[in-house]
């Protein structure tokens, strides 16, 4: 039992890591604010540019205007002592001159910005909208992955027809049944295998590389399910797990709750708080949070699940890969 000293310990240390992780979130908040301030002003600064451009234009088209009608004048007053041809040069005169552009409808456009700065305000919420919800995670996955645990798998757990590398961190599906013995903590309908390691307490956390597969399941699962019947992935039946089906049908069996996953994903975190009741999981290659099963109650030790699922005559030959974790801590 740790004592007062090391309870303030961790207490300080936990405090220090909250404390980074907020002056980092707020950080990127600023950030994100200076620049979509510094992309309104040259929004603004473009406008005005544009504005001036055009006024330029109507003025040196009025300046070229006003010298040609002062050239008229000069000729017709050079014609006003002239007695002979008088009226042919002045009819002449009359006819020649055309202005390039109705003075009366030329209007130079000043902007208002009020539509640019409320459309860059509105741009600006949902930014940070988005830019909150990433560092948030971000900061979150890096204090859940101070719990890793090291998860390997157990063969006496495995399908027959799974395959276990040595290490006991990959397992795919084969073809060929195996002729193992069917113990008690055999898995013996399902392509399951659970991790050797059991949890009755506490937090802790892994990763599991999923890319290549078309199918998959990946969780935790109580000590107590039924390993000889067939029963659905479900929290009333045991397990607490996200699964893909078909390529793309990303699902948390909860009982079948449809995830709005963008990105195929490549690697899976799953964490656990045992006490608060939660498992949660994560899309690590892009740091964000894709569904938690909250308000749990455990009562039996949890271990860690998985299933490569049939390997669909090749399609769905690649291994699950229970992978170190590699962005932990701050």
């Amino acid at each position: 039992m740790p004592g007062h000293s090391d309870i303030r310990e961790l207490s300080r240390k936990d405090a220090d890591t909250v404390k980074a992780g907020s002056v980092q979130v707020f950080t990127a908040l600023i950030s994100c604010i200076e620049r979509s301030q510094a992309e309104l002003i040259g929004v603004i600064e473009e406008k005005q540019k544009t504005t001036e451009k055009q006024a330029e234009g109507f003025i040196e088209d009025l300046q070229q205007e006003v010298t040609q009608l002062e050239k008229r004048i000069s000729e017709l007053k050079q014609l006003s002592h002239t007695e002979d041809h008088l009226l042919q040069n002045f009819t002449s005169i009359n006819t020649e001159w055309r202005p390039t552009k109705d003075w009366t409808k030329v209007n130079v456009q000043q902007s208002s910005h009020v539509g640019t700065v409320r459309t860059a305000v509105s741009q600006l919420e949902k930014t940070l909208s988005q830019e909150m919800k990433q560092q948030l995670c971000d900061v979150e996955m890096k204090r859940i992955q101070q719990y890793e645990v090291d998860v390997t798998l157990d063969p006496d757990t495995a399908h027959p027809k799974l395959i276990l590398s040595e290490n006991g961190k990959q397992v795919s599906h084969g073809n060929v049944r195996k002729n193992l013995p069917d113990n008690t903590e055999r898995f013996s309908r399902y392509n399951n295998v659970l991790g050797k390691q059991g949890f009755s307490s506490g937090r802790f956390y892994y990763e599991v590389h999923v890319g290549g597969k078309t199918g998959w399941d990946v969780g935790v699962a109580r000590e107590s399910i039924d390993r000889k019947c067939v029963n659905a992935l479900s929290p009333n039946n045991g397990y607490w797990t996200i699964v893909l089906r078909n390529g793309n049908e990303y699902r948390a069996t909860d009982p079948a709750v449809l995830l709005p996953v963008r990105e195929k994903l490549q690697k899976v975190g799953v964490f656990v708080d045992y006490e608060e009741g939660l498992v949660a999981f994560y899309d690590v290659e892009t740091r964000v949070h894709i569904y938690s099963f909250t308000g749990c109650s455990f009562t039996d030790k949890l271990f860690p699940f998985f299933s490569p699922c049939n390997n669909d005559r090749g399609r769905n030959s690649a291994p699950l890969i229970i992978s170190p974790v590699t962005n932990g801590g701050f």
